[in-house]
């Protein structure tokens, strides 16, 4: 049997967002796009996030939350990567209330994890193409912290 997987700390995010944006129900659950206005990148790299992107939601009945987000980094050494982040947060209503009013929430108090997945050309930080990640989240009013690891 293969040893299981570890995780190692890759970088933190502090992604900052815009106000959303509602497009009302979808075929599948009520649909937003969050804009994504900027913030910072630290751990193995460190950088900023560009006022480039978005999360494009699908909020189902039972209040599960489907994120979807696409967005660049720019390193502090001026290489640009992508990353998609696909993932999920859900938790009990009342707590999914306190976090939709803006309020502060243990983020113990709900779950938030993502598959962020990054695209680069820059020859330093190609080793990110051919990774693995996972990450976990924590929403607060404006902004988004996550803090993704590398699968090894």
């Amino acid at each position: 049997m293969a040893e299981p997987p570890r995780l190692s700390h890759l970088i933190d995010l502090y992604v900052e967002l815009g106000s959303p944006m509602e497009l009302g129900p979808g075929r599948a659950g009520r649909r937003r796009i969050i804009p994504i206005v900027g913030g910072s990148v630290s751990g193995r790299f460190s950088g900023r996030i560009l006022n480039q992107g978005a999360d494009w939601q699908t909020v189902f009945p039972d209040g599960l939350a489907e994120l979807d987000t696409r967005y660049a980094i720019e390193t502090d050494d001026g290489a640009l990567i992508e990353i998609r982040n696909f993932g999920v947060r859900h938790g009990p209503p009342e707590v999914l209330a306190r976090l939709a009013a803006g309020e502060k929430v243990d983020p113990s108090e709900y779950y938030m994890r993502t598959h962020p997945r990054f695209e680069t050309g820059a020859p330093d930080y190609r080793y990110l193409n051919s990774i693995i990640c996972i990450g976990t989240g924590a929403r607060e009013a404006s902004a988004v912290r996550m803090h993704v690891f590398e699968v090894l």
